[in-house]
């Protein structure tokens, strides 16, 4: 019998260089692609929320008039203001 070699004998891989990605560009290019679709929806969903959220801080705080759409940062410095007031509010009472 002819191809059988003893333990330990080195034997013959083919290696592949850089890590293994032997792609096409066209492949490349749709993969690049697709990772940058699902980063965009990723994003698109973390707006949605923080602006959700955002609209139900500035339905529970206090404004003049109601036509009026705080800003973000002007909602998160007049929550913060208003949290403070009531604050000291209680402490003085």
């Amino acid at each position: 019998g002819g191809g059988a070699e003893p333990p330990g004998a080195p034997r013959e891989r083919r290696r592949r260089r850089g890590r293994g990605r032997a792609r096409t560009e066209a492949l490349l290019h749709t993969l690049k692609r697709s990772r940058r679709v699902k980063a965009n929806d990723r994003e698109r969903n973390r707006m949605h929320h923080l602006n959700a959220a955002l609209d139900e801080l500035r339905s529970v705080l206090p404004t003049f008039p109601d036509d009026t759409k705080l800003t973000k940062i002007e909602t998160l410095r007049f929550a913060y203001n208003y949290i403070w007031a009531l604050s000291e509010t209680l402490r003085l009472a």
